[in-house]
């Protein structure tokens, strides 16, 4: 379990007893369900009449990595607590807590036992559900514990919660004063107040890299495209494609990757599909090339009912794009939050975020095309935020070191004059042939599929079966339906309501829902040798109704070790 400090403090009167001038050193261990936890950062504290600081074992000794937090207060000035974090080797921050210390009533309950050799007293209060029991001296004439709770009654030597986590004084040793007092150095430091402290800290345990903001994507005229440089955003397809190169740091096997976005409405009304991709800078021919040249420089896919998809399919020359996140705008968030209805508060804008940690080897130390389609036919368009965050675990969650994009039937360039994806209409449906270099151990297919268009006979809203055959044989099926879509009302101001009391928002629909992203399906292959390889993807799709036809947007990648 993490050490976390608790800087919610009570500090009362502080009354005079014990020996004067003495400085002491306590080491506290935690404790799961009363057995140890193994590989911890031993918690110190050190106290005197004077001063009082809590850190950890590898702070003291200069081990511990950025960022770290510890707490200082002054005896003697009640109820003002320095809760430091260093940052960096050159930065630090603070904040002054008066006010939290007010917040808890403990009770004694008399009882009493001896922990070290030192008589402790017994504390009980309530956080939120959870019940704290501290145990605390007044033997020793300093004040502290192993987190700021209790700290006004003694020196805590045993924390308690619910009975399953503990932390225990594991020693207490009469310390020397040099470096104890801290007060002259933190004058030095900026402060914050407790919300903007806690938000620094919090952004300052992962890295963020940033890609868009207060970004418009709309339909509407497009500047041509020249000189490109690292910063430029493209505005592409009738804008309604927007595109920046971004620089990826090197991700350790492990760490996870998010993806964060966000979209408000500027004038469109209408739910619509969206699409985050990325496109690598340097290699194979990619979606880029055509969306600064025309769709004609992509390779083609075809079948028999005689229409012709461009860049659908990877090949040995052009990489499919790799997609991160499929997205659905709302009806109209924020724009249109003025249409009022009874008991309804709507959302000022839709937020999504999504781990792709297992396309972590495409990204680490790579230069990437981040690529953001909207579709719409709208000169207001969308508002859009985008950005990923890398955070430092060990996960083997999806553990991959290669990834291998095969195919996006998403028309990304719709507003380009690229093809809807209606190859579903044949038996054969998607099909391609890819290569392996060397083989893959415990391979996935990464799947995302949504049915689109047709109104109430379409397969929009309809569920429809998706085989996915490898190699010949049916490697799995199921059924992309989404039934949730009430959930997300609140994001739809303007979605249109019906007579039998829903609103088209509430509608169950093949994979998505306004206002929501699509989860992938993860596909366990398991171990696939090197060399030449075959997948299909059928899907029933629906016979054209007049101007009304359907559509599947499927995209798949293969990934494992």
């Amino acid at each position: 379990m993490p050490h976390v400090l608790c800087f919610l403090v009570v500090l009362l009167t502080f009354p005079t007893f014990g020996q004067k001038g003495q400085h002491y050193q306590v080491d506290y261990l935690r404790y799961s369900n009363d057995k140890i936890i193994e590989n911890q950062d031993t918690i110190v504290l050190f106290a005197s009449e004077e001063a009082v600081r809590l850190g950890s074992k590898k702070q003291t000794r200069g081990a511990t990595s950025f960022p770290f937090e510890y707490w200082w207060f002054n005896p003697k000035k009640l109820g003002h607590i320095h809760q430091i974090t260093e940052l960096s080797k050159t930065e630090s921050i603070a904040t002054l807590d008066s006010s939290s210390w007010k917040k808890y009533e403990f009770q004694i309950t008399g009882d009493t036992k001896k922990i070290l050799g030192y008589t402790c007293k017994k504390a009980v209060t309530k956080i939120n559900s959870n019940t704290i029991t501290l145990w605390f001296t007044n033997d020793l004439g300093v004040f502290g514990g192993p987190t700021s709770l209790g700290s006004h009654l003694g020196l805590v030597l045993e924390y308690d919660r619910n009975g399953t986590f503990s932390i225990r004084a594991n020693q207490v040793t009469k310390n020397k004063k040099s470096g104890l007092s801290i007060a002259s150095a933190i004058k030095q430091l900026p402060y914050y107040t407790s919300l903007e402290y806690r938000d620094l800290v919090w952004r300052s345990r992962f890295t963020t890299i940033p890609v868009f903001e207060n970004q418009v994507v709309n339909f509407g005229e497009v500047e041509v495209v020249k000189d490109i440089e690292m910063t430029t955003i493209l505005r592409l397809a009738s804008g309604t494609v927007v595109a920046k190169q971004v620089q990826f740091p090197e991700i350790p096997e492990g760490n996870h990757l998010f993806v964060d976005a966000k979209i408000t409405s500027n004038g469109d009304a209408y739910d619509r599909t969206a699409s985050i991709v990325a496109l690598p800078v340097q290699g194979k021919k990619t979606m880029f090339d055509a969306l600064v040249s025309g769709k004609e420089v992509l390779p083609i896919f075809s079948n028999s009912n005689g229409k012709e998809y461009q860049g659908v399919v990877s090949d040995k020359s052009y990489q499919a794009p790799l997609e991160l996140m499929r997205l659905f705008t709302s009806f109209g968030v924020k724009h249109f939050n003025n249409l009022e209805l009874k008991d309804k508060k709507w959302h000022e804008e839709v937020p999504f975020r999504q781990d792709i940690s297992e396309l972590r080897p495409m990204f680490s130390g790579q230069e990437m095309w981040i690529v953001m389609f909207v579709g719409n036919y709208d000169k207001g368009g969308h508002v859009v935020d985008l950005n990923f965050t890398i955070h430092q675990n060990n996960s083997k969650v999806f553990p991959s070191k290669q990834v291998i994009p095969l195919f996006n039937t998403t028309n990304i360039m719709e507003m380009a004059g690229q093809e809807y994806a209606t190859m579903f209409s044949e038996s054969e449906g998607l099909s391609m042939n890819f290569n392996l270099e060397k083989p893959i151990k415990n391979a996935f297919l990464r799947y995302i599929s949504t049915g689109h268009g047709g109104w109430e006979n379409g397969d929009e809203f309809l569920p429809k079966i998706n085989t996915i055959e490898l190699n010949g044989k049916v490697l799995h099926q199921f059924i992309p339906w989404r039934q949730d879509c009430g959930s997300y009302r609140l994001f739809n101001p303007a979605s249109g309501n019906f007579s039998n009391g829903l609103s088209s928002s509430d509608l169950s629909r093949s994979n998505w829902c306004p206002g929501s992203l699509t989860n992938p399906e993860f596909i366990f292959i398991g171990d696939l040798a090197a060399g030449e390889h075959d997948i299909r993807i059928r899907i029933p799709m629906g016979e054209k109704e007049g101007s009304s036809f359907s559509a599947w947007n499927v995209s798949g990648v293969i990934f494992g070790e």
